[in-house]
């Protein structure tokens, strides 16, 4: 049964709990069973909650939300559960025990949706890297190919939900971290636009409203469902993203109507060459979107190309930020952080941090600001609908590139600039982004393609990603390690 039901998305396995022809707990105890023998190769799974889940599934008190029963993993970063541990892929972190005392509001959600949480998922240390291969737990391994990165910063999830272990998983994206990893292992990846989901009630925002969470899919459709479970308004929230006009479900298979779309092959500022599988994969989405009645021209912000203008603030306002989670996570486990509890690319971030004035981060963040404007203005000025680009300049990676070593701080952070020069800049504007896995490689890689659309309209990238997803189906597609 646990291969039965592996390939039905979470819309469609809540239809069988729904309609009476399984239970809950036979969904979890199926997919229990699929992460104890699939694990052990991928690495997605570092915390395993199988007997409380079991326990939930079985409960009469189990919500009778939209997904009631559906399995569901949680990245260890970010949203956290009450009474589970909580690492953030973290050693120190880790050896200190640590153990959520509450929920988020987020997680507090996913319960009252109806999903049962049998697990966490992997993430590097404290999110900080597009590559999921922390020290403390070892290296998530891609379904598609077990020597290469499954993408970070949730890597963890991504490869879960790309091989079958659950139909979705949470994640979050500060610089691409929902999109890259959607990209290297063949799902959707869907960022929802700044303040859609609350990051309540222990923080207001994370990275200067740079985060934002949500989750990783297999089809649109479990995406709109999900946004429309999650989002909202919670107490306390600093801003929020305008409600939608209609459910977000509602967009699905709704016609997009003829869109203007601008076509971007190169990378911001010419920073890295693009591979040409990823020109190649964007380029055929240009042309599949032109065969669906959407006008679709070379163009894109011009601000982009300013890449420092926007790109070097933001290293100030994350290199502050991990400095004060730091200070946070002293103050937590009772004792100083030292250089040998962390690896060593964070530490020198940390220090980076720790150097910077409030005058310095003020003007970083001023001048996310302007580059926002300026970057936005593309959509409404040029009447623009989307932006298509790929979403990072090569396929998966090997595993072991993202290293770096006391002598070598800045190896990491060199290896990162040529990967990931599309998905940061709209962790800036706040805009809504999606991955979506519309083409393979000669070596049956997955190479995502990234659309952008105007702040708040998720409406948009919903109705045109589900008018590809039935032009160009990927669920079909199954990695060979599944």
């Amino acid at each position: 049964m646990s291969e039965e039901f592996a390939w039905l998305d979470a819309t469609a396995q809540a239809e069988l709990v729904r309609t009476g022809q399984v239970k809950p707990v036979e969904l979890v105890g199926a997919a229990i069973r699929r992460v104890e023998k699939l694990n052990p190769r991928i690495n997605a799974v570092i915390t395993q909650r199988f007997e409380r889940a079991l326990s939930e599934a079985g409960s009469p008190n189990l919500p009778e939300g939209p997904f009631r029963g559906v399995p569901f993993l949680m990245k260890d970063l970010g949203c956290h559960s009450a009474g589970d541990p909580y690492y953030e892929g973290s050693r120190f972190v880790r050896d200190a025990g640590w153990i959520a005392g509450d929920d988020t509001y987020l997680a507090q959600k996913f319960r009252q949706a109806g999903f049962v949480l049998i697990g966490k998922t992997n993430t590097p240390e404290f999110g900080s890297l597009p590559t999921t291969e922390p020290v403390a737990f070892g290296p998530t391994r891609n379904p598609w190919d077990l020597g290469r990165s499954a993408g970070g910063s949730s890597g963890g999830s991504a490869a879960a939900v790309a091989s079958g272990l659950v139909p979705l998983a949470h994640g979050n994206d500060g610089g691409g971290s929902i999109r890259i990893p959607a990209s290297e292992c063949g799902i959707v990846g869907l960022k929802p636009t700044r303040g859609r989901v609350s990051w309540g009630p222990e923080f207001g925002e994370i990275w200067q409203g740079l985060a934002v969470e949500f989750v990783l899919t297999r089809t649109v459709r479990d995406a709109a469902a999900l946004l429309d479970a999650v989002s909202g308004p919670m107490p306390g929230d600093p801003y929020f993203a305008p409600h939608p006009a209609r459910p977000f479900a509602s967009e699905v298979g709704a016609p997009p109507g003829r869109l203007r779309v601008g076509f971007m092959g190169r990378a911001p500022g010419g920073m890295v060459e693009v591979h040409p599988d990823c020109l190649a994969a964007v380029k055929r989405t240009a042309r599949l979107l032109e065969s669906l009645g959407h006008h679709v021209e070379e163009s894109h912000p011009s601000a982009l190309d300013q890449v420092q203008e926007w790109m070097d603030p933001l290293w100030v306002v994350v290199a502050g930020s991990l400095a004060g989670l730091f200070s946070l996570w002293e103050k937590r486990i009772g004792r100083a952080i030292r250089p040998e509890d962390v690896e060593p690319h964070n530490w020198m971030m940390v220090e980076m941090g720790r150097s910077i004035s409030a005058l310095q981060y003020l003007q970083a963040v001023g001048a996310l600001h302007v580059a926002t404007r300026k970057i936005a203005a593309w959509w409404s000025e040029e009447g623009f609908d989307l932006l298509l680009t790929p979403t990072i300049a090569e396929p998966p990676p090997p595993l072991g590139e993202f290293v770096s070593t006391p002598a070598e701080p800045m190896a990491a952070a060199r290896r990162v600039e040529k990967i990931l020069p599309f998905t940061p800049a709209f962790n800036v504007t706040g805009q809504p982004g999606v991955s979506l896995p519309l083409h393979w490689n000669s070596s049956n890689l997955p190479i995502g393609v990234q659309l952008v659309a105007a702040y708040g309209r998720e409406d948009v990238l919903i109705r045109v990603a589900s008018q590809l997803e039935q032009a160009l189906p990927w669920s079909e597609r199954k990695p060979p390690s599944s």
